[in-house]
């Protein structure tokens, strides 16, 4: 076993059994991280369920698995390097505020009274 997972009080990198030290971290050398995201089953909709330290995609995907992948059902993983995932920034936020969209309204289901339409449906069907 290499002196990195001596080192290591992290069972998953002892049980990588690394032969050399490519990947010994230190001050000046960071491993990259990487998003996590989870399917369930096919057809289902991924989710973020959390994020893992590696050098490279393969390692990353390797670290997802045994974090993520072992404690729910797993259809499949996706790493994605944090740096390729594009987000606004948090002074953007005012774009989604509904004092600028005020006028969709009616795209939400609370402007509908669909149980007293029912309520008077049924009231008319037990007086016939």
């Amino acid at each position: 076993m290499s002196n990195t997972a001596d080192k290591s009080l992290d069972p998953r990198v002892k049980r990588m059994n690394f032969e050399n030290d490519e990947y010994a971290t230190n001050a000046k050398n960071h491993w990259l991280t990487w998003q996590v995201f989870h399917l369930k089953k096919r057809g289902s909709q991924p989710s973020h369920v959390g994020i893992v330290h590696a050098p490279e995609p393969e390692l990353a995907m390797v670290l997802a698995k045994e974090q993520y992948g072992r404690r729910m059902k797993t259809a499949n993983l996706w790493v994605v390097r944090t740096a390729d995932v594009y987000s606004l920034d948090a002074d953007d936020e005012d774009m989604f505020s509904t004092a600028t969209s005020d006028e969709k309204l009616y795209r939400e289901a609370t402007g509908f009274s669909v149980r007293d339409k029912i309520e008077a449906y049924k009231a008319k069907k037990e007086k016939a």
